[in-house]
């Protein structure tokens, strides 16, 4: 590798602005951003991951460390000069008119990331954290790596994952067989999403339309991961079941990835992409693999959150 390749960084801040906003739904607010270098803004998987940096108060984007290693910059900031951070992944990205999409889950000011979506505004300025389209090699920070040969995909996450599993689906070619299942909040939260023929998708809100109690977070959802594979008997080439080491989702992050050189040459007919409440996830990798013996090579398992837990 050059030397000016070494110090081209993968991953870099730009300062952008709110473009337009858009609510979806209830629960979804997509924000429009744009930036002045977009043109290095690089997305090159589906379900790219990024980072919003959302100024504090006095602060501005300005503030943030314009800095190779912005990270370790960052950490070295007094914390109460840090910003806060958060994961999202990009619904959007359409380089020629320098924009980008993040969908942002509305909860009220429960968190940084939603308190600053529930009351932003066109020109409002934050800082992404986004791949650099000028460093030379691959940059990570996406898990869509399905095997060329799965008779039928299995995606489904709660509403943290419905951005990535949209801009998925709505990439699959015609003809897929394709299980989605999507847990949000509301009914009124189940997006349109421009599905190919071949793709059946489940929304599953915890509030239902008739006032009753809303159902346990990921209840709906675990529930309707186990009947699918239960449907999906006729396809699905199980592996001896395999006894799984404990991740503590309390102490460390659950995600358990495949990537292409690991997975199998054939699939094990099944492919499953799954993400949500890390706890949620922990429980169907354990369905999933150890008791109904799927590949763990053929399950992308993604705790992109933890219930009780604010920190990114």
């Amino acid at each position: 590798m050059t030397v000016e390749a070494v110090q081209v960084p993968v991953y870099r801040p730009f300062v952008v602005r709110v473009a337009r906003l858009h609510r979806l739904s209830p629960s979804f607010l997509r924000v429009t951003f744009t930036g002045a270098d977009m043109a290095d803004f690089a997305s090159n998987g589906l379900d790219q991951r990024i980072k919003v940096v959302l100024p504090l108060p006095g602060q501005t984007a300005a503030d943030f460390p314009d800095d190779p290693d912005w990270y370790g910059a960052w950490r070295a900031l007094p914390a109460g000069r840090q910003m806060p951070i958060r994961t999202y992944t990009i619904r959007a990205l359409r380089p020629e008119l320098g924009e980008v999409d993040v969908d942002f889950v509305l909860h009220g000011a429960t968190g940084p990331a939603s308190a600053w979506a529930e009351t932003a505004a066109p020109g409002d300025e934050v800082v992404l954290v986004g791949p650099n389209a000028r460093f030379p090699g691959p940059t990570g920070g996406y898990e869509w790596h399905p095997p060329a040969d799965a008779s039928c995909l299995v995606i489904a996450g709660d509403e943290t994952a419905v951005p990535a599993i949209c801009a998925i689906v709505e990439a699959l070619p015609q003809g897929q067989r394709a299980h989605v299942l999507l847990e949000v909040p509301t009914s009124a939260d189940a997006l349109n999403v421009a599905a190919p023929d071949g793709v059946r998708i489940t929304w599953l809100p915890r509030w239902p339309d008739d006032g009753e109690a809303p159902a346990p977070r990921g209840a709906l959802l675990t529930a309707a991961v186990v009947a699918t594979v239960d449907e999906l008997a006729d396809v699905l080439a199980p592996t001896p079941a395999v006894q799984l080491e404990d991740v503590d989702v309390d102490a460390g992050i659950l995600w358990e990835v495949p990537d292409e050189d690991s997975l199998p040459r054939r699939s094990s007919g099944v492919y499953a992409w799954l993400a949500g409440e890390a706890g949620v996830v922990k429980g169907l990798r354990r369905h999933l693999v150890q008791e109904r013996g799927v590949d763990r090579r053929s399950v992308a398992f993604m705790g992109y959150w933890r219930d009780g837990k604010t920190s990114d």
